[in-house]
């Protein structure tokens, strides 16, 4: 018994063990639920910290906790957001839907932290004073959210895009076979190859900013089932306002509170932007990939860094690592969206009953599309070199060039030099010199590849798609 010591709640007496900060209603969740051993993670209980602290500011504004009580949780409630009492937070994600119990981790380990002898501080009378678990955690939601995207994922997306644009600027005149249905294709630039993927992340940007201000809005102050039961009216608004000074970020209180409760269809929101940057992702690690190919028996037209041996049995093999680890990461983002979307459709009247999966899965997709991003950036695109001779070799090759001529011969003519030239392993340029009343300066004009990346009825465009 000496490793223990009993605590008592509305359910009865219990032990707990005797340097945890937590009391009977946490104790009481670490006995229940031992289904995926996976604590709720560090920017949900940051967000939980804060939230507490503000929620602690607005009572005694507001005149319902006395200072000094009010003082003592705040610090607490802050320590609790630094990350000093992590140990503290037990509880895991498969746990009541209402995250009821992460709430009372939170309430306890507080309560626990702020109590003097002259100012006892009790979990529920003080720290969740005007709170519910059903308006904070959805609120704790939003607000880790808004912090792990502003703070870690906007910054890494604009990092691989600035260098993807970066090494697109270099390579902007290197002229290579351009592909689609992975079959040669009319001549690109690899600046403009680059351009698309660089396009690809700004939109991401985009969308992500927009999701932003719908999750800087937060449902803190409809407690139990949306009416503020138990809370003054103005609670929520000077809720958000503290928040917004201890962050940096302008978080509002929500319009309609019955819906912040109820629904999850913000969080669905941002999952759906972190999949279409998990699609955006994968392609362009796809597409280097393919690129980096060979080095004898594929595309080889780059060549991406050799971080590590590629095989166990296969002397001097190198494997393109980091987009397939890329590929995982994203992959399972999707497999997050999944989670997230079918946990948002699972509320009932006037309460969601998935929230501590979503804020787990959410803030998951958010850190390994961070991570994915730098890492694609510092360890695959930054390093990259160009094969110029096999660029170069496959664009001389390329029988499609014979598209620039589709004005001028049509397009039946067009496809027979093609075939000819591929079937008999010669150049175009050959070809058509034998098959058209063209010369071979008007030739090498209309199938320079140079001039045909640049498209336009000039350079031999036919405007048929495929």
């Amino acid at each position: 018994m000496a490793n223990f010591r009993i605590e008592k709640d509305s359910m009865g007496e219990l032990k707990v063990p005797a340097d945890a900060l937590w009391g009977a209603q946490t104790q009481r969740a670490v006995d229940n639920f031992h289904i995926g051993g996976r604590p709720m993670p560090r920017p949900f209980l940051r967000a939980l910290g804060l939230i507490k602290a503000a929620c602690a500011q607005a009572n005694a504004e507001l005149g319902l906790l006395d200072p000094a009580r009010a003082e003592s949780i705040q610090r607490a409630a802050l320590q609790v957001a630094d990350g000093q009492f992590d140990e503290q937070f037990p509880v895991e994600v498969f746990q009541t839907g209402s995250g009821t119990s992460s709430n009372m981790n939170a309430n306890e380990v507080i309560a626990r932290l702020a109590s003097t002898s002259e100012h006892p501080v009790h979990p529920n009378d003080h720290v969740n004073m005007g709170q519910s678990s059903n308006d904070v955690i959805p609120t704790a939601i939003h607000v880790s959210a808004v912090l792990e995207i502003q703070e870690r994922l906007l910054p890494a997306i604009a990092h691989l895009r600035e260098v993807i644009e970066r090494r697109g600027a270099a390579w902007q005149d290197v002229v290579k076979t351009g592909r689609t249905h992975l079959m040669d294709a009319m001549p690109i630039t690899l600046g403009q190859e680059l351009s698309g993927w660089a396009a690809q992340l700004a939109a991401a940007e985009a969308r992500l900013r927009d999701t932003l201000t719908r999750l800087r809005t937060l449902p803190q102050g409809g407690t139990a089932v949306g009416t503020g039961i138990n809370t003054p009216e103005d609670f929520g608004p000077r809720v958000a306002a503290e928040l917004a000074r201890l962050t940096g970020i302008e978080f509002k209180p929500m319009d309609n509170l019955f819906m912040g409760l109820a629904s999850q269809d913000t969080a669905v929101e941002a999952s759906g932007q972190l999949r279409a940057l998990a699609v955006a992702l994968m392609k362009i690690a796809n597409d280097l990939r393919w690129m980096n190919s060979g080095p004898l028996a594929g595309l080889a037209e780059i060549r991406l860094p050799a971080l590590q041996p590629g095989s166990s049995i296969m002397p001097g093999k190198v494997n393109p690592v980091i987009p397939e680890a890329i590929m995982m990461a994203c992959a399972r983002v999707m497999g997050h969206d999944t989670a997230i979307g079918i946990a948002g459709a699972s509320g009932n009247f006037q309460l969601n009953v998935m929230l501590p999966l979503i804020a787990d899965s959410l803030l998951d997709s958010i850190q390994l599309m961070s991570n994915a991003c730098r890492a694609l950036a510092d360890k695959a695109i930054a390093g990259m070199e160009l094969n110029r001779p096999q660029l170069e070799a496959a664009l001389a090759r390329n029988p499609i060039l014979v598209t620039a001529l589709n004005p001028i011969i049509g397009y039946e003519k067009g496809a027979a030099i093609a075939k000819r030239a591929y079937a008999e392993g010669r150049t175009l340029l050959e070809v058509a010199r034998e098959e058209t009343d063209l010369d071979e300066e008007t030739l090498r004009r209309l199938l320079d590849p140079a001039a045909l990346a640049q498209g336009g009825i000039q350079a031999g465009m036919s405007g048929a798609g495929g």
